[in-house]
């Protein structure tokens, strides 16, 4: 008997990391049905078009989707999952909160618990929302939406990690273990060409991911900094950008492969939770300059990378001036090999093994 699937996204609004996730698992299961919060036509890759997407009542509200957060936990619950033997939540925002039926398996293939209420949260509250009102509203709704965030994870009968970092975050935030799968990477769509002179940052443009710090040490030393990504800081960062830096927003995947190739080192000034860029960045044989924290710190072999302790301009600073003593030994090849241990390939392998170990398993409730 066929397994009946369904795959719950927390949005489809852009084309990042965790969309790239998720053709991965629709390639996996052809037939499987998708819900997800949000949902954009426009946004939506070759994988994804055509397929059945069944979006939340909130949907056409999309533009907002950021102030709808106490809304979600009422949007996720009222998808009606009766009849799938099979829910696979892509889980950053908070897709695991459906209820699935009884006799259904729960996997939950998890980026990060929702870090802006819990490990950002303090900073999200007090530096980086300008608003009194946000901020005292803010207090008893993430009260509320951390309780909901908390229990629903009881609804889970199994959690796959993107990272060791996020394996940790998850014990820490819900005391639930879970087995590490590396996101999928297309490694063999990037290529290595001699560099031009600039720096690359690949990032939406977002309080945590610190490109301020990026936008400060460049426009203090006039070094050549291309910024590809959209977000709410974008106007921000540009306004407080020198000459010297170049904000391209959101590129088609053949021009961003382009930049990779071309580029001196991707710049990451803030911690992810894996990091799909550093790992593109290493399969288009180009280092990385990093914050030390986080996944890059999985995905980025010594000899491919320059960390740095503090997430500061200064400290940034410093890191590009000793990659600049260090650039004449970089060795493409030898990056772009380390790359492949993250590909598709070895994505589609591991997962296959986590759906095949439960494809003949009740679910168990458990938590």
């Amino acid at each position: 008997m066929q397994t009946r699937a369904a795959i719950v996204h927390y949005w489809l609004l852009h084309r990042r990391g965790g969309e790239k996730v998720l053709e991965a698992l629709c390639g996996m299961l052809p037939e499987a049905d998708i819900f997800t919060l949000f949902c954009d036509p426009e946004t939506l890759g070759p994988a994804l078009r055509g397929r059945r997407i069944t979006a939340s009542f909130l949907n056409p509200w999309r533009r907002w989707y950021r102030s709808l957060l106490p809304l979600m936990p009422l949007a996720l619950e009222s998808f009606d999952l009766r009849g799938y033997d099979l829910v696979l939540t892509s889980e950053s925002g908070p897709a695991k909160g459906v209820i699935a039926p009884s006799g259904a398996r729960h996997i939950c293939y998890c980026h990060t618990p929702m870090r802006y209420l819990w490990d950002l949260y303090p900073a999200y509250r007090n530096e980086w929302t300008r608003s009194r009102l946000k901020r005292a509203a803010m207090t008893p709704l993430t009260n509320y939406l951390r309780l909901w965030d908390y229990a629903t994870a009881a609804r889970v009968d199994r959690f796959i990690a993107n990272s060791e970092n996020v394996r940790r975050r998850i014990w820490r935030t819900y005391r639930r273990e879970s087995e590490v799968v590396h996101p999928p990477v297309d490694v063999d769509a990037f290529y290595w060409k001699p560099a031009e002179d600039y720096f690359l940052i690949v990032s939406e443009l977002v309080p945590y991911k610190r490109i301020d710090s990026a936008v400060e040490a460049f426009s203090r030393s006039g070094r050549r900094l291309v910024i590809a990504g959209g977000g709410p800081e974008f106007r921000s960062l540009r306004r407080a950008a020198a000459k010297n830096i170049e904000f391209a927003g959101r590129v088609p995947d053949e021009e961003l492969r382009h930049l990779y190739a071309r580029s001196r080192a991707l710049l990451l000034p803030g911690e992810e939770d894996f990091g799909m860029t550093p790992v593109e960045a290493l399969a288009s044989g180009k280092p990385v300059i990093a914050l030390g924290r986080g996944g890059v710190l999985e995905t980025v072999p010594p000899a491919g990378g320059i960390f740095y302790d503090e997430p500061s301009a200064d400290h940034l600073a410093r890191a590009v001036e000793r990659f600049e003593n260090l650039e004449r030994d970089i060795q493409p090849a030898a990056l772009q090999e380390h790359a492949r241990r993250f590909s598709k390939a070895e994505f589609v392998r591991k997962m296959s093994a986590v759906l095949a170990e439960n494809a003949d398993s009740p679910a168990t409730g458990s938590c």
